[in-house]
């Protein structure tokens, strides 16, 4: 029974995990798919430049989104480490996700602005996306392990001062 608890959790925490992440794309390709639009047809760019553009901007509102909030009780004595490790990562993803966009666009020569939206912001964005959540829980925003995290607890505990008990 403990077992079949522990999975249970483990689904359960992974389940918000993945919402907690979703929600955060969620902005991240409204500002994407904006920005890449409006460099578009605004700026009249290049679809790869715009793609770019697009995808650095929302790399920026994901890693606040995801630090704060998502993986908010990960390991935060290494933050140099971990924006290193996000923006490496998030610039693979960035390659994917615009690759597609080059090789739809200047490989296959669909050229419309639907094509275009489809290959950056569905495919290249969908495989980017899975690539992102699977580096970013894995490598950059790891859970400080459980000695280390009761060690920080009872350290703070020791340093803060005493509570005074309300008299009766």
């Amino acid at each position: 029974m403990t077992q079949r608890r522990t999975v249970r959790s483990r689904l359960e925490r992974l389940a918000r995990e993945i919402a907690k992440f979703g929600a955060v794309g969620a902005i991240g390709f409204v500002v994407n798919f904006t920005v890449f639009n409006f460099c578009v047809h605004g700026m009249h760019l290049a679809v790869v430049r715009s793609g770019i553009i697009a995808t650095a901007v929302a790399i920026g509102a994901n890693y606040i989104g995801n630090r704060y909030w998502t993986y908010r009780g990960g390991d935060k004595n290494r933050r140099s480490r971990e924006l290193s490790l996000f923006l490496l990562f998030s610039g693979v993803g960035l390659v994917i996700e615009n690759g597609i966009l080059g090789l739809s666009h200047y490989g296959l020569g669909l050229t419309s602005p639907l094509a275009d939206n489809i290959a950056k912001n569905v495919i290249g964005l969908g495989i980017g996306t899975v690539f992102r959540f699977w580096s970013y829980r894995t490598w950059v925003f790891r859970a400080l392990p459980a000695r280390a995290a009761v060690e920080t607890a009872e350290s703070f505990l020791a340093a803060a001062p005493p509570r005074v008990e309300a008299r009766k």
